[in-house]
């Protein structure tokens, strides 16, 4: 929008956002009208939009209502806390009546005491004859031309200034200004304390300190694939890849580890009946080994699919490494998938294979759907029989343990893993990595996982969810560190807790729903002392849950950001500094920004969509593409970037800031409004369990802000509690993101990973 169009949609804009607060605050018109200073006739006009909104009456809007005046003028609050720049020719822009048009060149500041503003103000020759508008507001103001001429009205005072002249003045008096002179003016407007309040004391977040990461001087089996550079503290400065052409985990890692140390611990698997399983890198050299000559012997060949519905079965690593071997695609996958699932994504990824197992309806459910997939060839089970199915664990025993590496084998950019994801809408869409996506997690277990070669990493997630090749697989070997495997069938914080001292867990990893689980348990009373560095990621981590966690066991919970179409994109790195509730800064490997709908990238302090540059090269890690869907694969990559879909904030010390997904931010009479920091309001309150905060439909406003909240035992859902938890949330928060609807839940929707589901609540 422009011109007219574009100054009517503006203050239509803030009218209306006005409208809401004032509704949220229960003030008449007549009390709004007092407080601003105009007839209540006036009021409702600016109210309606059929008035020009100037920028005193906006700035006692703001006062009245306890918002920064960035609220009303952009629907949504300023974030920086130490420093902000603007650019010349920037600025949140405001056009306003009578020729000004305003840059408010420190919006994204909070808790500012003083408003600095450009200003243009248009030559009019109709108004060189006409009395100056006159206008009064809190504090005081100091104007500096730049250019041009501008004839100032303080009182009955008048002067005109040109360039380099200034004026400093109580702005309570009444005051005006025009440019003369036949040119337009530009100067700058500071006002100081506009809203006459007391100065607030600034407090930016505090900026926490790492320890350093321990030195690692044996000859690793990676060097041979990666180069870094590592500041003082342990912390990447670069990470690059090299002899990567033909590189296959299977063999270049897990063959090579076995041979040089062939009974090193990879893996301590607990089954659910707590029998303990230790794996040694011989024992997956040797079993992955028998799964490759298995597969081959079905026909299962370089390039063909093969689903895994293996849970935390101990037999999908073998089956992974020896598919990783072969050349066959993996295409891992939960238990929870129903027959119309199955039916879509066998045919969907032409899967000629399915390793399932025996537990619960699952195998079932694929019977049901293979009647339909001319491409399923193969049905293997785990842990059990099944009538029509082969069995994994006797079949596979009957073949050699040896497995040579021939001249063709898989490696570099040959397909070696899918994983179908899905969005809001619309069926999934799958994933697919070629085989540098095992390398691409190096950072993500040494640099964020902290793992240690000499100790046992715990990440709690589901083989069918990509979470599992970020902690229990790829970036953990890759480090020669062994993994911590628990086969349980329901997440119990309970039944987990004593196991880190019992099986001496040094590095733990988990999604902020488990940890609050964690919390509500009375996590003071386990001993975590084996525990020498902590991890979150999956959604974002409310400040609460890691103020909690710290107070009980002295841990520092560093989050990471990524996806399942990713590696770690962006993380709180082992040595480097944090901030409490920031994802952290971008990984070496990815070159990430932030930019707007129109491809721009946007200020520090504002908002915009997480965005990886592809310009020259997918970064190793990085998806190839979405398997069989050209279209959808373009709808995120184009422009020379990889679009994420998800809306971080960079402060001033280049840490980022999670805001949600792109459709979880709410739009709510004009304010864009994001979920997580409702969430992470709520979650300060001792009887809240768990929070998601998701936008619900509105005739009048389009969408309000609905909280499902479920609460710790012994809380009684009363209305009386709703009204508690909403006030809660207008006091610590702009009144505007307030929940107009709380609904109690006994449970939340959520991913097999833990993650809360915001379109389903």
């Amino acid at each position: 929008m422009n011109n007219i169009t574009g100054l009517d949609y503006k203050i239509k804009e803030m009218a209306r956002r006005i409208y809401e607060l004032r509704e949220i605050e229960n003030l008449t018109t007549a009390q709004m009208a007092e407080k601003t200073g105009v007839s209540e006739e006036e009021y409702i006009r600016c109210e309606k939009g059929e008035s020009d909104l100037n920028f005193a009456f906006i700035y006692r809007c703001a006062i009245a209502f306890n918002v920064d005046v960035t609220d009303i003028i952009e629907g949504s609050s300023p974030t920086l806390k130490s420093y902000t720049v603007t650019k010349r020719g920037n600025g949140q822009r405001i056009e306003q009546a009578h020729g000004m048009v305003y840059y408010n060149l420190a919006a994204a500041f909070r808790n500012r005491i003083a408003e600095p503003l450009y200003v243009r103000s248009s030559y009019n020759e109709e108004a060189q004859n006409k009395p100056i508008e006159l206008t009064t507001h809190a504090g005081q103001e100091c104007d500096i031309i730049i250019d041009g001429n501008l004839l100032v009205q303080i009182g009955q005072h008048k002067e005109v200034l040109g360039p380099g002249d200034s004026i400093y003045y109580d702005s309570s008096t009444p005051h005006g200004m025009i440019a003369v002179g036949g040119t337009d003016c530009h100067f700058y407007a500071i006002v100081l304390n506009p809203t006459g309040e007391p100065i607030p004391e600034l407090q930016k977040p505090q900026i926490l300190s790492s320890k350093p990461r321990d030195k690692d001087s044996i000859q690793r089996v990676y060097k041979k694939f990666v180069d870094r550079v590592e500041d003082e503290k342990g912390t990447p400065i670069s990470i690059e890849f090299k002899n990567t052409e033909n590189f296959n985990f299977a063999f270049d890692v897990v063959d090579e580890i076995a041979n040089k140390t062939p009974d090193k611990l990879a893996m301590l698997h607990i089954s659910r009946e707590k029998e303990e399983r230790r794996i040694t890198f011989k024992d997956v050299k040797r079993n992955s080994a028998q799964a490759a000559n298995y597969f081959k012997s079905l026909g299962i060949k370089k390039g063909d699919r093969v689903m895994l519905i293996l849970k935390r079965h101990y037999q999908y690593w073998y089956a992974m490494i020896g598919l990783n071997k072969l050349g066959a695609i993996a295409i891992p996958a939960p238990n929870q998938l129903q027959e119309h699932d199955l039916d879509y994504r066998f045919k969907a990824a032409g899967v000629k294979a399915i390793l399932c197992t025996a537990d619960g309806d699952v195998a079932h459910q694929v019977d049901l759907a293979a009647k339909n997939c001319p491409t399923l060839e193969h049905k293997i089970i785990v842990n059990g029989e099944r009538e029509g199915w082969r069995s994994f664990d006797e079949e596979r025993a009957l073949f050699s343990s040896h497995y040579e590496r021939t001249a063709d084998a898989p490696g570099g950019d040959d397909l070696m893993l899918m994983f179908f994801t899905s969005g809001t809408t619309g069926y999934p869409k799958i994933a697919a990595h070629n085989y540098k996506y095992a390398l691409g997690h190096f950072h993500t277990a040494k640099y964020w996982h902290n793992v240690d070669p000499n100790g046992l990493h715990f990440t709690i997630s589901d083989t069918g969810w990509a979470k599992s090749m970020w902690g229990k697989l790829y970036g953990q070997w890759l480090c020669e560190a062994a993994t911590f495997v628990y086969d349980f069938d329901r997440f119990d914080a309970a039944d987990i807790l004593p196991m880190f001292a019992k099986y001496h867990i040094t590095t733990f990893c988990a999604p902020p729903t488990m940890l609050r689980m964690m919390i509500k348990q009375d996590i003071s009373k386990y001993d975590f002392s084996s525990v020498k560095h902590m991890t979150t990621a999956g959604e974002a981590l409310n400040p609460e849950v890691y103020r909690q966690f710290e107070k009980a066991t002295g841990l520092q919970i560093l989050e990471g950001f990524g996806q399942t179409e990713s590696t770690m994109i962006i993380g709180n790195m082992t040595g480097a500094d944090h901030k409490i509730g920031s994802m952290g800064k971008p990984a070496p490997i990815y070159d990430v920004k932030l930019v707007d709908g129109d491809g721009n990238e946007v200020p520090v302090g504002e908002n915009g969509e997480i965005v990886v540059n592809v310009s020259n090269g997918a970064p190793c890690g990085l998806f190839t593409g979405y398997y069989g869907d050209e279209e959808k694969t373009k709808e995120v990559w184009y422009d020379g970037y990889y679009h994420t879909g998800d809306v971080a904030w960079r402060d001033e010390d280049g840490f980022y800031w999670y805001v949600g997904r792109a459709d979880d931010v709410i739009k709510s009479s004009g304010y864009r409004i994001g979920p997580f920091e409702i969430e992470s309001v709520i979650m300060e309150l001792p009887y809240v369990l768990e929070c998601g905060v998701s936008a619900a439909p509105d005739e009048i406003r389009g969408q309000v802000v609905k909280a499902s909240i479920v609460l710790v035992k012994g809380t009684e859902p009363t209305d009386e509690l709703k009204k508690e938890i909403q006030d809660y949330v207008k006091k610590h928060t702009a009144p505007y993101k307030y929940p107009r609807i709380v609904e109690f839940k006994d449970e939340l929707p959520k991913t097999i990973s833990g993650k809360i589901q915001r379109n389903k609540l």
